[in-house]
């Protein structure tokens, strides 16, 4: 059993910076990309960012290009979204994911376990 809790959202003006952390346990040996996605009100859940188990790859959406920083810590089990430069429409429930197969890592469909989500709301 895999379990993923996310912390550090909240609410924050246009502007400002958040960090996300994921802390993850279970059958983190079968890790391989641990990613982030988002889902704001009235919209599909998306991509936003992932980074592969040694770190050596890092995806990110265009819209956070140059704003967010994905980063893991393999021996903690935990993936971080450093968010700066926020704006109103980041403001989503921001979800951690992993996937064990290390293909996809853009992609929903590939990941196996998810977070329940942490609420990010910047203000304008």
């Amino acid at each position: 059993q895999v379990q993923l809790v996310e912390s550090g959202g909240g609410l924050v003006q246009a502007g400002g910076s958040l960090r996300l952390s994921c802390a993850a346990s279970g059958r983190t040996f079968s890790f391989n990309v641990m990613g982030w996605f988002r889902q704001a009100p009235g919209k599909d859940r998306e991509f936003v960012a992932a980074c592969t188990r040694g770190g050596d790859r890092l995806y990110y959406a265009d819209f956070v290009k140059g704003r967010f920083t994905v980063s893991r810590d393999n021996a903690k089990n935990a993936v971080y979204l450093e968010m700066h430069s926020l704006k109103v429409e980041d403001t989503a429930v921001y979800y951690c994911a992993v996937q064990t197969s290390g293909i996809g890592a853009t992609e929903q469909r590939s990941y196996n376990y998810w977070g329940q989500g942490t609420q990010v709301t910047v203000s304008s």
